[in-house]
């Protein structure tokens, strides 16, 4: 059990280039209190398309008129995008409109009524998606282990996603901790029990038998049907929003999927006061405050980090948190950090180093405070790491009074 001391401003960078994160959010997590949920962007290094290239792909597939002009707009095109829909039929051009302004739900929606009179089932543009996320890469990224080691919440991992693969999975399986996988309507309710664990895919995930049809909210319709008429995934992101902080990854700001997870807390957020603190990782190539004020709007505490290198930060970041987890991190390697920060005067210090210092002594109870004093005593700490570890049991002892 880690001690509970309320720590609001301090953030920790795990290491240099790292993205520095809320103290209060390593805290929650070394409680058991974080649930993790992924988007596609932890899929693209392992070489799968993220919404909107995968709606390129169905076209290419597809319909190659309108794909011809699809693949000439830019990523950062928006509703003042003027595209050349000469020869596309009325329907094609609406289509068009919709993928300039990111609709990319309304799209696959608007192109399965056109070509299959359906949103649903075995149709050709359910079939396409199919096909493309099957013939992905079958390996996952490094990024997907270190989610999974970071699952793990003392005696059960759990983690969710809106992607359809199974990487996730596959992740659990090569660290030699499989877990179940539950989709839409088999999903179990949130709780703090050990029964809560497995990979939650809140929009589905493909079957793998591959002759039987994947239920996956990929339409406008689909997430009319799973988010307003049944209510199965706002009523589990509700429920989980309670109880633990909600950490996204692999998200952007206008991603479909994300929209729609935004609206299923945004207004219970204002009238409720139980909603624990929501958090997303945000990567940009140079400091945007706008983006910043944009998830801070949302009801969103932004983490930044480098996005250059594609993302390699956030996956570093994710793998360093892991290795230093209070869960399931590796203590040698938490003994060594120790022993390297010790090994200069306080004073002298970089700033990083003694917030990890004190940080790594905050979150550990007081059995774990006592094999770390003796470690840093045996390292011949000079007396001002001392004096900082009497000053923080100080403010444990505090913390606990009622």
């Amino acid at each position: 059990m880690v001690a509970d001391i309320v720590s609001t401003d301090r953030v920790i960078q795990l290491g240099k280039g790292l993205a520095s994160i809320p103290e209060r959010l390593l805290l929650a997590h070394a409680r058991g209190e974080v649930l993790f949920i992924c988007g596609a962007g932890i899929s693209r290094p392992a070489g799968l398309p993220d919404f909107r290239e995968l709606v390129l792909s169905v076209y290419a597939r597809l319909d190659t008129a309108t794909h011809n002009i699809l693949r000439a707009l830019p990523p950062g095109a928006c509703n003042h995008w003027q595209a050349n829909c000469a020869g596309l039929t009325d329907q094609q051009t609406a289509e068009v409109r919709r993928f300039i302004v990111g609709d990319f739900d309304v799209v696959l929606g608007m192109l399965e009524r056109r070509l299959d009179d359906q949103t649903r089932g075995d149709g050709q543009v359910r079939r396409a998606v199919a096909t493309i996320l099957r013939s992905g890469a079958a390996s996952p990224a490094a990024i997907h282990k270190a989610l999974i080691a970071l699952a793990d919440r003392g005696g059960a991992k759990t983690i969710v996603t809106t992607n359809f693969d199974l990487l996730l999975q596959v992740a659990a399986q090569r660290l030699r901790s499989p877990l179940e996988t539950y989709s839409l309507g088999s999903i179990p309710r949130p709780s703090r029990q050990s029964e809560f664990s497995g990979v939650h895919h809140i929009h589905g995930a493909l079957e793998k038998n591959r002759a039987r049809t994947s239920e996956l909210v990929l339409s406008d319709q689909d997430f009319g049907e799973f988010y307003l008429r049944r209510r199965v995934v706002p009523d589990f992101i509700y429920d989980a929003a309670r109880l633990y902080h909600l950490v996204l990854v692999g998200y952007s700001a206008n991603d479909p999927p994300m929209r729609y997870l935004l609206n299923a807390v945004a207004a219970d957020g204002k009238r409720f006061d139980d909603l624990k603190e929501r958090f997303t990782f945000l990567g940009t190539s140079s400091p945007d405050t706008v983006a910043l004020a944009d998830w801070n709007g949302r009801g969103i505490t932004p983490i930044h980090y480098d996005s250059k290198n594609n993302h390699d930060a956030l996956r570093a970041t994710l793998e360093r948190w892991a290795a230093l987890s209070a869960i399931n991190g590796r203590k040698a390697i938490v003994d060594a950090e120790l022993r390297r920060i010790v090994n200069v005067s306080r004073s002298a210090a970089k700033e990083s180093d003694r917030d990890i210092f004190d940080h790594l002594f905050r979150r550990s109870n007081a059995s774990e405070r006592v094999r770390l004093s003796a470690l840093v005593s045996d390292a011949k700490a000079e007396i001002q790491w001392l004096d900082a570890i009497v000053k923080i049991c100080s403010e444990a002892d505090r913390g606990r009074k009622p």
